[in-house]
């Protein structure tokens, strides 16, 4: 009998035609939209005389471009308010289900699909964002697809695609303190680069892996797209099933037992294959950051920045622009830098556990002077919690400002954006040149870092926070 990995067995499953030298036909089980990827595709379908086939596998909702202030406001840039008002007016047309503005369950699409119990193993989900992987943690093929193939998708609840290669990435051992899974992909994306893994879907396994949160897990996943992955999954277990136990669209009753029964026929066989295997200890993972302008440039907090020997005449161009881009020199080291703003949020790192972690630092402290620092919880329902926890109030007396839910700085959306020259550790995806505001620097860290950054106002290893806090006590 032959042996599949995880990936094999949900792709199998969901083949409807193999073309012969060509992509398979293959069914889509969830379609999230947001109001960016998805007017153009409704228009188009529309001239096509089509309609959604099946209304009720997509969910909406805005985010990227949605305001976090004054949501209840009339939005004021205009191509922002037209795609937020052509998806209300497009969903209503469609009778498809739109987490709007306002609403309970409002929030980055990404955030809003787990929270609710929408994501479930085995499932193949697609959206037109590059970030759809996040929800490869719950053990589903899940990757970002552009505006024409959101229009296939509309209309025929299918998608044609090549099969992609398979790549394992095993993490054995524990994690030190202060290491999150933040740290595990920059770690990951530092050591093969950020085009490593360009060609294929990597499932991630390992006892170190399997220690982590489902949050935790859904971090890791949603930064694959940021080593060139199609997308990246980890196989569900007792954790996975705990998250999704009771939440609003998951199983109830007999079915919620038949679905977990089937969950867990959702492993990798023993014996499978795949086209490439990389293995780490976590022991040699510590919190990590970036220096450079994408995010495969990542070093520890308490390294150098790489020096430019061995390399090549083009590779030292690119790398020399990069860091006059940032302002760094190679071979400096990156504790002590002065940092200008700090961001917590986006669909990487927007979630409650995160938001608690940042809390927990900073309680009972002050943000440095020289720190601007914003907190975006990634959905209506992670700002709830955060003000019935008490971290709001937390978060407010140290000096953060806590903004509305939506994608925000992490692609300058509207006013949240950093200012030209400006430097900014943030616990979004991607550093690239103004990703994050026109001539912005970006240095990408785990929530924790982030914290440590804005209590000191400098580059600033978070276990020497910890060392604090264990101290106080």
């Amino acid at each position: 009998m032959e042996k599949k990995s995880l990936f094999d067995k949900i792709w199998d499953a969901h083949v409807i035609q193999s073309i012969p030298s060509g992509p398979d036909v293959f069914f889509i089980d969830k379609h999230f939209i947001h109001e960016v990827t998805s007017p153009v595709a409704f228009l188009n379908l529309e001239k096509r005389g089509n309609k959604v086939m099946f209304p009720e596998r997509t969910i909406a909702t805005p985010d990227h471009n949605v305001p976090t202030v004054d949501q209840d406001k009339t939005i004021k840039d205009q191509l922002s308010r037209m795609q937020v008002e052509k998806l209300r007016e497009n969903c209503k047309k469609h009778g498809i289900d739109l987490h709007d503005l306002g609403t309970d369950h409002h929030g980055i699409v990404h955030v809003i699909g787990p929270e609710l119990g929408i994501t479930q193993p085995g499932m193949t989900i697609v959206c037109g964002d590059s970030h759809t992987s996040t929800h490869g943690a719950f053990g589903t093929i899940a990757f970002g697809i552009g505006t024409s193939e959101v229009e296939m998708v509309f209309a025929t609840q299918c998608i044609m695609q090549a099969k992609p290669k398979k790549m394992r990435i095993t993490i054995d051992g524990e994690l030190g303190k202060g290491v999150t899974s933040k740290d595990i992909i920059l770690y990951i994306i530092a050591q093969i680069s950020a085009s490593g893994g360009t060609g294929y879907f990597i499932e991630y396994a390992g006892s170190a892996i399997r220690s982590l949160s489902m949050e935790a897990r859904m971090t890791i996943c949603n930064m694959s797209i940021e080593m060139g992955a199609r997308g990246g999954l980890i196989a569900p277990d007792e954790t996975t099933f705990e998250y999704l136990k009771g939440k609003q669209y998951s199983p109830k009753g007999e079915e919620w037992d038949k679905a977990v029964a089937h969950w867990k026929t959702l492993q990798t066989d023993e014996g499978a294959t795949f086209d490439v295997e990389y293995h780490y200890d976590a022991a040699d993972i510590e919190p990590m950051i970036t220096y450079g302008t994408n995010p495969g440039m990542g070093v520890k907090v308490r390294g150098n920045i790489p020096t430019t020997d061995g390399m090549n005449e083009s590779e030292n161009k690119s790398y020399i622009k990069s860091l006059d881009y940032m302002g760094f020199q190679p071979g400096e080291a990156m504790e002590g830098k002065k940092i200008d703003y700090v961001f917590v949020g986006s669909c990487t790192n927007g979630r409650i556990e995160d938001l608690r972690s940042v809390a927990e630092f900073v309680k009972g402290k002050q943000k440095a002077d020289n720190i601007t620092a914003w907190i975006v919880p990634g959905s209506r329902e992670v700002e709830k919690m955060a003000i019935e926890e008490g971290i709001v109030q937390i978060l407010e007396d140290a000096g953060f400002k806590l903004r509305q839910p939506g994608c925000s700085a992490c692609l300058a959306m509207n006013d949240d954006k950093i200012p030209s020259g400006k430097y900014a550790v943030s616990t979004s995806n991607r550093n690239f040149e103004g990703r994050q505001g026109p001539g912005s620097r970006t240095l990408l860290a785990s929530p924790l870092t982030v914290a440590a950054v804005a209590i000191t106002g400098m580059i600033t290893d978070p276990r020497d926070i910890i060392e604090e806090l264990v101290q106080e006590k």
